[in-house]
């Protein structure tokens, strides 16, 4: 076994000594003393995510900050001299890093320490912002694809945010609390140490959490899609709580050798402190408004949020050289960020989701009452397809939930999904579904009362229309009574089909005299195939969307369905094959991607009708 791994074997024995048993506690002290990641499960650090304090776990700049602290307050207690305090520590802290398996994360912090210790043993002026930046530069010599990952743009774009602000915030501090400059420095009033010491310490630790959370906002926004108000009262108690923990634990692995009751001791008192960590993340996570979830922000929008960041916390903006010139220049950049957000967020979109055999239709407008929800997919649909699509989408609460029919691999999660996202309106077909978990789920959801909803046929749900099925529908296959929905968006209709079967596709075709739509979304009924020539010719769409899914084999589209298909002139998409699709809707207009790269839009097809008629007249 290497090296890393039998001391993360062994450590876990050592920290385990004397514990009654092996619970959460224990496991998350293996995390955050030997980088043990088995334990940090996502139903385990949902809560450390909420609260902000998950870093803790990360084997990143404030874990070898801890410990460097830890060892250089252990030698200069002893008395050793610069030169050999500092030769001992830069083996220690690499050694450290080694036995937690040499993660991304600490070798940028060792590096950076590295530079400072051997700065300060050279007797040399320290200048962080010299060593971050020189830290970056020999870490992106040795691997230039760093640049691009998010613990190095976390790693060194926060710590960098650290050291510009901290100023700013001590400065303004002391303006707040400075006394009287007309008085005697006799009469000024003065706290005893006792009450100033740890005053101190408190508020510098909730700059640092503040600082670090106000550079991080951009960058954990667009990568895990969250923002976390709560983050610096619950750091102000992790981070203290983290610093004591690992000494508990260091202390335990360096006397559970020779000195088993002391090691006993350190590793209930790194027990009790972990499970402060533990109990405090959790409560500050179900505060009020602790955390919200919010949509990727573009680049021009991080970009300008550091910009002005920086600006300020610099002081640049507020120099009297060109101030109008520079205030102008922000308000203008704000202004158009501004605009361009507007006009982003007063488009129509719909996305389309291949789920574990389902399918899901998002559909979000500019007002939240535009918010629907299509079927949800099964259990682990939800746990890895719907929720994080979703999450990523910033959708913190659902307007409605429209469940089709009654198939599990549609909408098995849905008890799940409603809870995770507080759905407000769960929207049921009228025909009674014979699958015995299609109806307990329903029945599940009917606890909360006015929750669900019945609709049927000329019915309206967050402004879409109900086509199928009627109130006195009873077809025997349950994809017959799939519910159809369908939309025009400024002049653009989009028709949803579900798993409808023949039959419910015949009575859609007769009831409807209309149903010309330039976008069709259909699944795969069980038997036969979806989107018969007689309902293909009555919809004559522009874009067939066909949501089939790799596994199960059943949920495959027939090589007769894409043959039949390929027969006529428009496009056909498979997410199978392509992946979810995207369709954006803005002024009369419409574009679709997919996540194979595929885009088509509304004007490239009217330019190929175009050369297409030249060609026939030609």
């Amino acid at each position: 076994m290497p090296l890393a791994d039998r001391f993360r074997s062994w450590g876990r024995q050592a920290l385990a000594r004397g514990l009654p048993c092996e619970d959460e506690a224990l496991r998350l002290e293996w995390a955050l003393t030997l980088g043990w990641k088995t334990a940090l499960t996502e139903e385990v650090e949902e809560p450390f995510v909420r609260a902000a304090t998950y870093h803790i776990f990360a084997v990143d700049g404030l874990r070898m900050a801890i410990i460097f602290g830890i060892f250089f307050g252990l030698f200069r207690a002893l008395g050793l001299p610069r030169a050999l305090c500092g030769a001992g520590l830069i083996p220690l802290i690499w050694f450290y890093t080694a036995l937690t398996g040499w993660p991304a994360s600490a070798i940028r912090a060792t590096v950076m320490l590295t530079l400072l210790i051997v700065g300060w043993i050279l007797k040399r002026p320290s200048d962080l912002i010299n060593s971050l930046f020189a830290a970056a530069l020999i870490i992106l010599v040795w691997e230039p694809q760093q640049l691009f990952q998010a613990g190095f743009q976390l790693s060194f774009l926060v710590v960098l945010c650290i050291i510009l602000t901290m100023p700013a915030l001590h400065a303004a501090w002391e303006r707040v609390t400075a006394s009287d400059p007309l008085l005697p420095v006799e009469l000024r009033r003065r706290w005893p140490p006792v009450i100033r010491v740890p005053a101190r310490f408190i508020a510098d630790t909730l700059f640092t959490s503040a600082a670090a959370w106000i550079g991080a906002i951009p960058l954990v926004a667009y990568y895990f899609h969250i923002v976390s108000p709560v983050s610096t009262p619950a750091n102000l108690i992790a981070v203290p709580l983290c610093a004591l923990g690992l000494m508990s634990n260091l202390a335990s692995l360096l006397t559970a050798a020779w000195f088993p009751a002391a090691a006993e001791l350190f590793n209930y008192a790194g027990w009790f402190l972990m499970e402060s960590i533990r109990v405090s993340s959790i409560w500050f996570a179900r505060w009020p408004r602790a955390y919200f979830y919010v949509a990727t922000p573009t680049f021009f929008g991080a970009a300008l949020y550091y910009a002005a960041l920086l600006a300020i916390v610099t002081g640049w903006i507020f120099r009297p050289a060109h101030r109008s010139w520079k205030l102008t220049t922000v308000g203008m950049l704000l202004a158009a960020w501004a605009g361009l957000s507007w006009r982003s967020a007063s488009f129509m979109h719909v996305h389309v989701l291949p789920v574990t055999g389902g399918v899901t239709v998002y559909c979000a407008g500019p007002n939240s009452v535009d918010t629907l929800l299509v079927d949800c997919g099964t259990t682990n649909g939800v746990q890895f397809v719907t929720k994080p699509f979703l999450r990523a989408q910033g959708v913190n609460q659902l307007g409605h939930l429209a469940l089709t029919h009654g198939d599990l691999h549609h909408v098995g999660g849905a008890e799940q999904l409603a809870d995770l996202f507080s759905v407000r309106s769960v929207c049921v077909s009228p025909v009674r579904f014979r699958s015995a978990a299609y109806r307990q789920v329903v029945k599940d959801l009917s606890y909360t009362p006015d929750r669900v909803q019945t609709i049927s046929r000329n019915d309206q749900v967050a402004s879409w229309t109900v086509l199928h099925p009627e109130a006195n529908d009873h077809f025997p296959q349950a994809d017959d009574n799939a519910l159809v929905l369908s939309r025009t968006f400024n002049g653009i209709r989009i028709l949803l089909l579900s798993d409808l079967g023949r039959l419910g596709q015949a009575a859609l075709a007769e009831r409807t005299p209309d149903l010309r739509a330039d976008i069709v979304v259909t699944g795969l009924p069980v038997k036969p195939d979806a989107v018969d020539e007689a309902l293909l010719a009555a919809i004559n769409p522009k874009v067939i969307i066909v949501a089939d899914s790799e596994f199960p084999v059943s949920e495959r589209a027939t090589k007769v369905l894409c043959n039949r298909l390929a027969q006529h002139s428009v496009p056909v998409i498979y997410t199978r094959i392509t992946g979810a699709v995207s369709i954006e809707f803005r002024d009369q207009e419409w574009e679709l991607y997919t996540m194979s790269g595929m885009k088509i839009s509304s004007r490239s097809l009217r330019a190929v009708s175009r050369q297409t008629g030249k060609a026939e007249r030609r």
